[in-house]
């Protein structure tokens, strides 16, 4: 017996060697950190029908026309509703790799589970499709950018009935897409690349606000966030990302009678004070408040957008004691004491500054770029996406002759899909240059002065 031990233990610490070996080979990547970015980099969206909605996307865009306005960034919507992963596969050389992308965000899942609760078979297949969708995308020179499915709402779905969906699939739906965007994480980690966590956002707040109003919801059909929820979808892309949060910084002292001036992502120029508390200055800012429209504001409110992702603020100390006007191009904007003042104002949110006014023209001209031309192109891809379901179909079964004709139907809709789509793209470059007209940030005078009884 010893004897044999002592044949057979080489043989075992052969594969002990070789998998300590292996396992020391293995280098970790380090996941995207954030987005490295410059004036003509594309970026693609590639999505579902919640990318289709052209919701989150616009206060993305939003957000770089605002923080980034001498960066003209190209940012392509590539959702199309009802897709999964297979079908990115039919339109990804005309509707992605075409753009060029350095990123593309990746939002697929939510019809990839099939609304049931969670099936070996079927998670295998959405993690085979994915895995080659992220190879083509890597092939195509981009860097992939894995997003968690949304929340999939049961208590909405069970407020308006199940519909197609039987109670156990409304119960665990939701713990089905938390198991898909928890793999895509890993992969992401395993991979080097980018990861946007939606789902955690989403239902953190839903289960803060319930404990409030125990019939509120971010997403009334249970599937397709409302704008609200598609707010906090853009922020926790901004979030995750490690994107700018700041718009401006500008501190200003009054010390010894002389006035000093301390500034991040603006310049400040003629400044002209005196030792009782006035002053005046010129103000060209590097960026814009982020504003979104009016439909937003629940969101923007719960996510508090203003002041975690779009600070800019304004201070003064040593001011005399007593209360303050601020004015910009002698309009007034604020009234604050010298201890608020010292601390800092807030200037983000406030809808009497110039700079707020200017970044909501680019939020309404947005929204009309998004509402049409964006979404008219999305829905050119729609229609080419059922074609190729159809053509699926088909395939399977040859004699059904309802599914033929369904698929006439379909391939008379996209007759002449190429023209409409270049028209489309056409009109959207039209209406954003129109944007990059208007969002260059401009100078504008500011004063400080003490309030007279």
């Amino acid at each position: 017996m010893k004897n044999t031990l002592l044949r057979i233990l080489p043989f075992f610490l052969s594969i002990a060697g070789s998998a300590l070996a292996e396992q020391s080979s293995y280098v970790p990547q380090r996941p995207l950190a954030q987005l490295e970015l410059k004036d003509g980099d594309s970026i693609v969206f590639l999505g579902d029908s919640i990318t289709h909605q052209c919701l989150y996307t616009q206060y993305v865009e939003d957000y770089f026309y605002t923080r980034f306005p001498k960066m003209r960034l190209k940012i392509h919507n590539a959702g199309v509703g009802g897709s999964r992963a297979w079908d990115a596969h039919f339109r990804f050389d005309q509707d992605i790799a075409s753009y060029k992308p350095k990123y593309v965000t990746v939002l697929l899942g939510m019809n990839d589970g099939r609304y049931a609760e969670y099936f070996d078979d079927v998670f295998n297949s959405y993690h085979e499709e994915m895995t080659r969708l992220l190879k083509r995308i890597d092939d195509c020179g981009a860097t992939a950018i894995l997003m968690t499915p949304t929340m999939f709402d049961a208590r909405a779905r069970r407020m308006q009935g199940g519909g197609f969906m039987g109670p156990k699939a409304v119960s665990f739906y939701n713990s089905t897409l938390a198991y898909y965007g928890t793999w895509l994480r890993d992969t992401a980690y395993q991979s080097g690349l980018g990861f946007v966590d939606m789902w955690g956002p989403l239902n953190q707040l839903t289960f803060q606000e319930r404990q409030k109003d125990p019939s509120f919801t971010m997403i009334k059909d249970s599937v397709h966030p409302d704008a609200p929820g598609q707010v906090v979808m853009a922020t926790a892309m901004i979030h995750d990302l490690n994107l700018p949060t700041q718009v401006s910084k500008v501190e200003l002292a009054l010390k010894d009678g002389k006035w000093s001036s301390s500034t991040e992502s603006a310049t400040l120029s003629e400044m002209k004070g005196t030792s009782h508390g006035q002053l005046s200055f010129t103000l060209l800012e590097d960026a814009l408040p982020w504003i979104l429209p009016e439909e937003a504001q629940l969101g923007v409110s719960l996510t508090k957008l203003a002041e975690n992702y779009s600070q800019q603020t304004l201070s003064a100390s040593g001011l005399p004691q007593g209360q303050y006007v601020v004015f910009i191009d002698g309009k007034e904007i604020a009234t604050a004491s010298h201890e608020e003042l010292a601390t800092g104002i807030h200037l983000q949110a406030n809808a009497k500054t110039p700079q707020v006014q200017q970044a909501a023209q680019v939020a309404a001209l947005n929204k009309k770029r998004n509402e049409g031309p964006v979404k008219a192109l999305r829905n050119e891809w729609g229609h080419f996406q059922s074609v190729k379901y159809l053509q699926s179909q088909v395939q399977k079964n040859p004699n059904d002759e309802a599914e033929k004709q369904r698929l006439v139907d379909a391939e008379k809709r996209i007759i002449g899909m190429e023209e409409r789509v270049k028209e489309a793209q056409k009109q959207a470059l039209a209406i954003e240059d129109e944007i990059f007209k208007i969002n260059q940030p401009k100078a504008h005078r500011f004063e400080i002065r003490p309030v007279t009884k």
